[in-house]
């Protein structure tokens, strides 16, 4: 499987099965949902302690039972990673129009730019190199944001322009963004999960596997698959090589992921309705 990181993990289980509920999750619903992918009842508590005080996670206290809610911050993140999942951009309209940024952030403040930067691949952003980024997004709103939050408006400037240049536009793409090495990453995702896929397709809800079995299938389905978000900047189709296998992944994807919805929510439901009363209590960070 992807990333075995706890926090990865506890992100995907909220991101894929537990967005949609409002009410604090139990911590003793949540060990089980987790136990199958190696993580011990210690080390949840942990994960979970540690994405509290990062700002991920809200914890409520009911006698001695702790329940576990996203924060605002956490919850945009995974429904902003929802939406890219299910809603691939590739065939988004494009005027041949580009976003530029540049930036100038000191010395001393080098912790930032490594920050700066994961923001910008997350939103697509290639390096022409010399603190000077391209998109063919328009993320000016984004960037914003991200400028707001990290204090660094002083050191940013964006323009929006349009390419001269007469040479072949896929060797500058080539320069920002590694899609050679992206796109076999996407055939290899494809070659692995197709038997499971077949396997799928010869009988219902998930040909003969248990509930949990479901349920475990589709949680490495959704981790691995996840893991795009990060390396796949969503280009126009244009600026796309012309084998690209992006498609034929997704579509596997998205096949697996329906066979699999439907045995794999009656588990976590299951699962979810072990959980105590809880009393009304105030929440702490």
């Amino acid at each position: 499987m992807a990333s075995q990181r706890p926090q990865d993990l506890v992100f995907t289980l909220f991101g894929e099965y537990l967005l949609s509920h409002s009410a604090p999750i139990w911590v003793g619903s949540l060990i089980p949902l987790l136990q199958p992918f190696d993580l011990s009842e210690g080390a949840v508590r942990t994960v979970l302690s540690r994405m509290t005080k990062k700002g991920w996670l809200q914890t409520r206290r009911s006698g001695r039972n702790s329940f576990y809610r996203l924060t605002r911050q956490g919850r945009q993140l995974l429904e902003e990673g929802k939406a890219r999942i299910f809603h691939v951009t590739w065939d988004t309209p494009w005027d041949g129009s580009w976003f530029l940024l540049a930036y100038s952030i000191p010395e001393n403040r080098r912790q930032l730019r490594d920050r700066l930067r994961d923001r910008l691949a997350w939103l697509g952003f290639g390096s022409l190199g010399n603190g000077l980024w391209i998109s063919p997004h328009d993320v000016h709103t984004h960037v914003v944001e991200v400028a707001r939050r990290m204090g660094i408006q002083d050191h940013m400037e964006c323009f929006h322009g349009e390419r001269v240049t007469e040479t072949d536009i896929s060797k500058m793409v080539d320069k920002c963004w590694n899609l050679s090495t992206l796109n076999r990453r996407y055939r290899s995702f494809t070659s692995r999960w197709r038997p499971r896929l077949e396997e799928c397709s010869t009988d219902r809800d998930g040909a003969g596997l248990s509930d949990k079995a479901c349920f475990a299938l589709r949680f490495r389905l959704i981790h691995e698959y996840r893991r795009f978000l990060l390396e796949d900047p969503y280009l126009p189709r244009r600026l796309l090589p012309h084998d690209w296998a992006g498609d034929a992944a997704s579509a596997l994807f998205h096949a697996l992921h329906d066979a699999l919805v439907g045995p794999a929510d009656a588990y976590v439901a299951g699962v979810l309705t072990k959980a105590p009363a809880r009393k009304k209590v105030a929440a702490s960070a």
